[in-house]
């Protein structure tokens, strides 16, 4: 048997203390509405643009991720994303560096990173 695991990721989880709280953040950290609804009292799925979805965690929250960032999300204007980002009261924001990225930190100091990077070529192969 081939190809059990797809070579595909469908969610990239972020623990947080209140999923709630945390999910009106990240909305408007994208300047989104707020869509969805809460699953089992403690995970709130985040649909992106493409590519994995951001699943916010509250189950057994013991601590943000905060050594290195878990992923990025794209920008093509890194200047007017740090601009949003401060504007919305982001923790912990980095100047602008490279004139690429910076990093910020979510509620519950998870360590985030907002980036003007080429996208990654896709895998065309089988699974």
């Amino acid at each position: 048997m081939a190809g059990v695991i797809e070579s595909e990721i469908g969610g990239v989880f972020v623990p947080v203390s209140n999923v709630e709280t945390a999910r009106d953040w990240y909305f408007r950290l994208l300047d989104r509405p707020i869509i969805g609804e809460i699953l089992f009292g403690h995970l709130c799925v985040i649909p992106m643009k493409s590519g994995p979805a951001l699943v916010l965690d509250s189950k057994g929250f013991v601590g943000p991720h905060c050594s290195k960032p878990a992923f990025h999300f794209n920008t093509d204007d890194v200047e007017a994303a740090h601009r949003h980002a401060l504007a919305v009261g982001a923790a912990h924001l980095s100047p602008v560096q490279d004139k690429v990225f910076f990093t910020l930190k979510d509620p519950d100091g998870n360590l985030l990173m907002v980036a003007d990077v080429p996208p990654t070529p896709r895998f065309e192969g089988g699974n």
